[in-house]
């Protein structure tokens, strides 16, 4: 079991830097932030974007795999976004891992760009085109593309990426739709759970979507064992980080559902994901070391 960390762009780099360190330090695999033009209560701010923010860490980090959780069709164009990601996987020397998303049916970035919600269709609709571009554009040399949602007139990828023959795609996916998408084009897939009131309900939820997911990848004639499955944990009811104990038990629910790696978030002081770090001090000195 691999483990990950979320570090939210919401504090200035001066503060943000040593986290990007001591997550690699403390021995995460990989590290996310995500991609939002605003997100939630913490909407009016500190907030960074998550591509120079990425960026940043690239120079502060040498082993840690790097991604966001997730871009999505919200305000990002494939054409431009691509040549974002060949240059951050060039700067991390090949340690980045795109988590891509379809976005969510309401919220900040689309009402800051004023455009309505997308009904759950629409919006796989235009998710399956974006991940279906973005393949295309960072593995072929040029590319032309019209589409419901995106054109794309001799666009270019040169030098192409660091990994071959892309970076690897993180596809987040609940639905039948969107789990088909995960098993053609992702090399791992990412979910955060399917709600629930409780801890075990919730975990409920979490075993069903991974039994889907297994049978979507044998109807896809895809091997089990060349999918990555990630599991963003802190959409549970309980903060993974609230108490080592909590951590340790939910490593071993993600393991028994079939689970690659868990994914926990860096506590904040309030709001979303509060907690002490003396908690993430103790799993990085007694939990990691034992994976």
């Amino acid at each position: 079991m691999r483990v990950g960390i979320v570090i939210l762009a919401d504090q200035p780099w001066a503060v943000a830097r040593e986290r990007w360190r001591r997550a690699e330090a403390y021995g995460f695999h990989h590290g996310w932030t995500y991609d939002h033009l605003g997100w939630r209560d913490l909407v009016d701010g500190p907030w960074f974007d998550a591509v120079p923010t990425l960026t940043a860490a690239a120079t502060v980090t040498s082993t840690m795999r790097l991604g966001t959780l997730v871009a999505s069709p919200h305000f990002r164009h494939p054409v431009h976004f691509a040549r974002e990601v060949t240059a951050l996987d060039d700067i991390s020397g090949g340690r980045v891992t795109l988590g891509v998303g379809a976005g969510g049916l309401a919220g900040f970035d689309n009402d800051v760009l004023g455009v309505p919600p997308l009904s759950a269709k629409r919006r796989a609709d235009r998710y399956v085109e974006f991940v279906e571009l973005l393949d295309a554009l960072l593995t072929r040399g040029r590319v032309d593309h019209r589409g419901e949602w995106y054109t794309a007139v001799d666009a270019r990828s040169s030098p192409g990426c660091v990994q071959h023959p892309r970076v690897p795609f993180l596809v987040a996916a609940n639905g039948p739709r969107t789990m088909r998408l995960a098993a053609r084009l992702g090399q791992g897939w990412v979910t955060s759970g399917a709600g629930g009131s409780s801890w075990d309900d919730w975990w409920r939820g979490v075993g069903e979507l991974s039994a889907r997911f297994s049978d979507i990848l044998a109807a896809a004639g895809r091997d089990p064992s060349t999918v990555e499955r990630h599991l963003s944990v802190d959409a549970a009811p309980v903060f993974s980080l609230s108490g080592v104990d909590c951590f340790v038990d939910a490593l071993g629910r993600a393991r028994e559902c079939g689970f690659t790696d868990l994914i926990t978030h860096w506590p904040r002081e309030s709001s979303w994901y509060a907690g002490d770090e003396s908690v993430l001090e103790r799993v990085a000195a007694d939990v990691l070391p034992t994976l």
